[in-house]
């Protein structure tokens, strides 16, 4: 018997009904997240109903060396909730009890399964939301946000799920139930809980998490102004930005991001723009009036030909409906697309646009862009059409060049969706062999057998216990007998 035979026959004595699939067919079912580029069938598929199910699934995968992935929703788009194909797929789709409301703390606690926009329902009558809000929102999970730290629209003010988690409880890889932080704002000791939101599922698995609660906003303004073209959409950011207002939101989506959004859900954005911007702001009703006219006047100095101002909730929700449908509306216009994701300071938006389009004219492949172009997120679509013999391979190296161009302005590989599979080639690009041996040195830490999201992040596949070759020696630590080797 093999040890994934031996491995489910475990699990099954243990989990009843149709926790444990070994069927070819629904395995293939988990192949992939939502970066459909990369595919592997996992050997098996368990689903945990509570934390101590969990635990002794990755106890039991701890004890017979075999490696284990955690999945929620899917949806990631860095291939981070890609299987092993020797190994198994934890997914977390069945805990999605909301364990916990406090509103007088402001906190809430859930399992990791929770869909992210089902925390504000389960909150809106108190007065009270959850503030991350990724364009998944209506299916992502909140395990997925902590091992991605997603963002959202409205992470420019309110920041990333790391700024909104107090507390966890994880299962780390030797299956042992850890808890980190509550309720508490700032715990004493390290900040394990700001190591593990981000990690991408290498330093364990979170089996409940404690958020904080935000409360709703006195009141809410948005408008969407339209722009002939994205270097005028990106001085009004840096122009608001520089008047010291900070929106909730500031997204533009150009030409072609605006045509697939119209395909898919006809949002009726202003005609003839070649970039469209949404600017949200929040708060205290007299604070709010004032900026918004601030913001209009700049916007108007900026040279935008066309300014709608939301007058109820139904035209505020029918202004998001194209940027939050974006990436799946580009379906309407190209076959196939990579979503990319990489931060660049606001101020060289224009150039590094500019650089972008430069970079599809030359190579023959559209790029559609949609970012949160307050704190310079990109997040461009490389479209094409992978029928085409070297279709798929011009538009990878698209993908690559922007990267590459993030990093020479000062930004990131990126913002919010990720390394996992698909970036830890570039990771060398942005940190020297020291930066990726220490972030290495924490992972072993948690993960000495390196089983827990094996092939991820990293760059070449690392062993805990392997002295890489830039290395002269023991580390130093080891060597004085203050701590084990990794």
């Amino acid at each position: 018997m093999s040890a994934i035979a031996a491995l489910a026959a475990t699990l099954r004595r243990h989990l009843p009904g149709r926790q444990v699939i070994t069927d070819r067919q629904e395995l293939r079912t988990y192949e992939c997240d939502g970066l459909t580029q990369y595919r592997v069938t996992p050997a098996l598929v368990v689903f945990p109903h509570d934390a101590a199910e969990c635990a002794l699934i990755v106890k039991a995968c701890a004890e017979a060396g075999i490696p284990f992935v955690a999945r929620g929703s899917g949806t990631g788009l860095s291939g981070g909730a890609l299987p092993h194909a020797e190994g198994v797929l934890i997914v977390t789709t069945h805990m999605r009890a909301i364990r916990a409301v406090s509103v007088a703390d402001e906190r809430a606690v859930v399992e990791p399964g929770v869909i992210n926009l089902d925390i504000t329902k389960a909150v809106r009558s108190d007065g009270y939301y959850y503030a991350p809000d990724p364009s998944s929102q209506q299916i992502c999970s909140i395990g997925g946000n902590v091992a991605e730290n997603s963002g959202g629209a409205h992470c420019l003010k309110y920041g990333f799920t790391t700024n909104h988690v107090t507390g966890l409880e994880i299962v780390a890889p030797d299956g042992e139930l850890v808890r980190l932080g509550g309720y508490a704002l700032d715990p004493p000791g390290y900040d394990l809980i700001g190591a593990f939101v981000g990690s991408e599922g290498t330093l364990g698995i979170a089996t409940e998490v404690t958020v904080r609660l935000t409360r709703l906003p006195q009141a809410v303004r948005t408008l969407l102004a339209a722009f002939q073209h994205t270097d005028e959409a990106g001085a009004a950011t840096s122009a608001i930005i520089a008047a010291g207002i900070i929106p909730a939101a500031i997204e533009i989506m150009d030409a072609l991001a605006i045509e697939a959004a119209e395909a898919a859900v006809q949002c009726g954005y202003p005609e003839g723009a070649g970039a469209v911007l949404i600017v949200e702001l929040d708060g205290h009703q007299a604070d709010v009036g004032e900026q918004f006219t601030q913001v209009v006047g700049l916007i108007e100095q900026c040279g935008s030909f066309e300014i709608r101002l939301a007058s109820d909730d139904a035209e505020r929700a029918l202004f998001w409906k194209g940027r939050k449908s974006a990436f799946a509306a580009v379906g309407r216009i190209s076959p196939d697309y990579i979503v990319q994701d990489g931060v660049i300071p606001r101020t060289a938006l224009p150039i590094v646009l500019r650089r972008i389009n430069d970079l599809a004219t030359q190579s023959g492949t559209r790029v559609a862009n949609v970012f949160h172009a307050g704190d310079g997120n990109l997040h461009p679509l490389v479209l094409f059409d992978a029928s085409e013999p070297g279709a798929a391979e011009r538009a990878e190296e698209v993908s690559g060049a922007i990267l590459d161009l993030c990093i020479e302005h000062g930004g990131s590989i990126t913002g919010e969706h990720g390394v996992g599979v698909d970036k830890a080639k570039y990771m060398p690009r942005m940190f020297s062999d020291d930066d990726l041996e220490t972030m290495q040195m924490l992972r072993c830490a948690f993960d000495p057998a390196s089983i827990a999201n094996p092939g991820k992040v990293f760059p070449t596949p690392r062993l805990c216990g392997e002295v890489p070759g830039h290395r002269r020696g023991v580390h130093p630590a080891v060597a004085a007998g203050l701590a084990e080797a990794f």
